[in-house]
C-alpha cells in the first residue's frame, strides 16, 4: 500500500472509531466535507495545512525517519532554525 492510501486508510477508520461523519470531522477541524472526503480517498493534492487539521482532530501524530535524521535534530537543538 502506498503512503497516500495508507494515510486515508487510518484517517477514515479514525472517523469512523471516534464515531464521527466525515461532515462532523469536517465542522470540527474548521475545513469543508469535501476535504475530509478527497483526504479519504486518497486525493494527492491536498493541502498539507488542510491535513494538519484532521490529523489534530483525530489525535493522529506523524514522525520523519531517515538516515540524517539525528543529525538533523542534534543541529536543530543546539543551533536553532536556520
Amino acid at each position: 500500500m502506498e503512503f497516500i492510501e495508507e494515510l486515508a486508510s487510518i484517517i477514515r477508520f479514525h472517523r469512523k472509531r471516534a464515531g464521527l461523519t466525515q461532515a462532523g470531522l469536517a465542522k470540527l477541524a474548521g475545513v469543508g466535507k469535501t476535504a475530509v472526503f478527497d483526504v479519504e480517498k486518497g486525493k494527492k493534492t491536498t493541502q498539507i495545512d488542510t491535513l494538519g487539521k484532521i490529523l489534530r482532530v483525530l489525535n493522529i501524530g506523524m514522525g520523519f525517519t531517515g538516515p540524517l535524521m539525528e543529525e538533523y535534530r542534534h543541529r536543530r537543538n543546539t543551533e536553532g532554525d536556520r
